[in-house]
């Protein structure tokens, strides 16, 4: 199956963090999960998808978000579907931890022998290469780069059909993580809150878009 560039680069240009949402449009079930699936099947460091996407429905929590989330606001209010996304916390994703291993078993079904060479290589990774095991905040962060690829894909996925999108940042993180753990929305044991995402339809069109030149951000090393 091919896609035209041209079609590619149309959804770059249409994407845009959407300021304003129209309370009165909403996404259909089959196009936002066509959009969660794309999430779903993005690549992570050693195919172990440290994340949970949670879909807020839920009035009252939409309106903590608002109270809470600077960047969130009215958008979480007025979008058609707003996203949580979560991270598993640092001591769930260790080489010799079950949930490495059901990865590598259940979900990879990696043979035995080559079972045990990924698990070594992702101990040195962890343990030397990236010294996460050294620094929780720092593997942290690396579960939430993670994170971020499956955003990024559900984004550029919901532009190609036309659905705007709004990637949050704008909270207080420890504050927000608490309050959905207060809420219930997950185990803190297991998850901690990285990022969270808006979806609709745009209520204004935005002003053009703008970027470095190619030439810029792009140096060829020869």
């Amino acid at each position: 199956m091919t896609i035209s560039k041209t079609d590619i680069l149309n959804a770059f240009h249409y994407r845009h963090a959407c300021k304003a949402y129209d309370p009165s449009k909403k996404i259909s079930d089959e196009d936002f999960r066509f959009i969660l699936e794309t999430g779903r099947l993005s690549p992570s460091s050693f195919g172990l998808e440290p994340w949970k996407f949670l879909v807020i429905e839920n009035q009252k929590i939409k309106e903590l978000i608002r109270d809470i989330a600077w960047g969130a606001k009215e958008k979480v209010i007025d979008c058609s579907h707003f996203v949580v996304i979560l991270v598993r916390q640092p001591d769930t994703l260790l080489a010799d931890g079950e949930y490495a291993q059901y990865m590598m078993q259940d979900v990879h079904h990696i043979p035995e022998e080559m079972r045990k060479m990924r698990q070594n290589f992702y101990q040195i990774f962890t343990e030397q290469d990236f010294a996460l095991t050294e620094n929780p905040n720092a593997f942290y962060h690396w579960a939430c780069r993670q994170s971020y690829i499956a955003m990024a894909n559900m984004l550029t996925s919901a532009a190609m059909i036309g659905v705007d999108s709004t990637p949050i940042e704008g909270f207080p993180l420890e504050k927000m993580d608490q309050v959905f753990v207060e809420q219930g929305l997950y185990d803190p044991k297991l998850y901690k809150l990285s990022v969270m995402v808006a979806f609709g339809y745009r209520l204004n069109e935005p002003r053009d878009k703008t970027r470095q030149a190619f030439d810029d951000v792009v140096e060829w090393i020869k």
